[in-house]
């Protein structure tokens, strides 16, 4: 099958040969260096957003800062589930670099709008922008399944998702001394310059597999994937909802944990708020790089399914926390958990997904995060500001129960 560069560069007759062209270390390790700092500085602000809506904007009523939090965290996730199937279709059809470029430049641009918000309204309209445009994760992803030798795209995901979480556990903790010192709407403005430097590499070195040629690589989606062998559909399908699973219970968490320290530590929340997502992040980067061991002994299926009963139990432990440290150690266990299943359901799903369409494929995949994303803040902020905090951690962790049900009875490990 023919295939042609994203930049119009002629056809070439063996895409395996056109991918060996290609230096997929070299790409990965830019894109990695790239999601860290994309990362860094997303989780510089977003996890201080229930204490910018608090100290900054005047929303003191714990119920309603609740829905307001719930509100603003679901909205990303909403936006993104909608138009994340486009993209795809857009990176299938002019290059998966593009949308990296167009991800962390919108982003950059958004995250300084944040720091120029003056209403909860404003704060909500500009997370439905960042869902509509930005989505860095899911764009370096697609373009690493895409560039990636077969065999070694499992340990790509993990290293990926390691270079994630780290920015994710150095975000968080850099971001809440800054705020303590600076603000939080300086530390909004911040983040802006650094993501919009880290794209600086992705243009200049980032080089992509030549794009197959559009009249033939444009078949059904659908059609591509049932001609890919027998339950290819259905594992696809789960994976996609186990996706979505995983994210309602960390995204959930995500927003409950700094309502639950301000609950515990008061003035003190900003700090230890930080102390927390670095502590899940760095357990995440370490999940992330040592899955890959771990899946090759047990396999992906079950790794999701053990991942998905101790987050359980880690949201359980959380919603009885009795202090900020206890507090810490449950989100620790969580990002344990969530670090190596995320990057083992990609990795699963790039397994799964015909060459010719992973970029829509992936393009779903982003849709179902996001709708977890969308979802697990809703549910959580909502559940929080209308019951209590402990039953929106209880209820976020019967997703991940159910997660790891349906792995286990659903679920089918890939082909290598």
């Amino acid at each position: 099958m023919a295939i042609i560069s994203p930049s119009g560069g002629g056809r070439v007759g063996d895409p395996q040969a056109a991918l060996n062209d290609v230096d997929w270390k070299r790409n990965l390790a830019i894109l990695c260096f790239a999601q860290f700092i994309s990362i860094l500085s997303f989780s510089f602000c977003f996890p201080f957003i229930p204490l910018f809506l608090q100290n900054e904007l005047g929303v003191t009523d714990r119920h309603e800062l609740a829905v307001w939090s719930g509100l603003s965290g679901g909205a990303s996730g909403f936006a993104l589930s909608l138009v994340s199937p486009v993209w795809g279709l857009a990176a299938d059809r002019w290059g998966r670099k593009p949308m990296v470029i167009r991800a962390m430049v919108a982003g950059g641009f958004l995250l300084g709008a944040m720091g120029l918000a003056r209403t909860p309204v404003e704060v909500v309209i500009i997370r439905v922008l960042q869902g509509a445009f930005s989505g860095t994760v899911a764009a370096a992803i697609t373009l690493v399944a895409t560039g990636t030798p077969r065999q070694r795209v499992g340990w790509a995901m993990g290293l990926l998702s390691s270079a994630v979480a780290l920015g994710s556990a150095a975000g968080p903790f850099i971001g809440g001394v800054a705020a303590s010192l600076l603000g939080l709407r300086t530390v909004f403005l911040i983040g802006c310059p650094l993501m919009l430097a880290a794209v600086l590499p992705v243009i200049l070195i980032v080089r992509e597999p030549p794009l197959r040629a559009a009249g033939q690589a444009s078949a059904r989606t659908l059609e591509s994937i049932r001609n890919a062998g027998p339950g290819a559909f259905a594992a696809i399908g789960v994976l996609l909802l186990a996706q979505a699973l995983i994210q309602i219970g960390f995204a959930g968490s995500q927003l409950i944990v700094p309502l639950k320290l301000i609950q515990l530590a008061g003035t003190n929340a900003t700090g230890a708020t930080g102390v927390a997502f670095a502590a899940a992040g760095i357990a995440s980067a370490v999940a992330a790089i040592g899955y890959s061991r771990l899946a090759a002994r047990i396999g992906y299926r079950w790794l999701s399914a053990i991942g998905g009963l101790i987050a359980a139990f880690a949201l359980a432990l959380m919603a009885q926390a009795p202090t900020e440290a206890l507090v810490v150690v449950a989100i620790l266990l969580a990002g344990l958990c969530f670090g190596a299943v995320g990057p083992a359901t990609s990795a699963m799903l790039g397994l799964e997904a015909p060459p010719d369409v992973q970029g829509r494929i992936f393009g779903l995949s982003a849709s179902a995060t996001a709708v977890g994303w969308s979802l697990g803040p809703l549910i959580g902020g909502t559940m929080a500001g209308v019951l209590s905090i402990p039953i929106a951690l209880y209820t976020l962790g019967g997703f991940s129960v159910a997660l790891a049900l349906m792995m286990t009875l659903l679920g089918r490990e890939p082909a290598r």
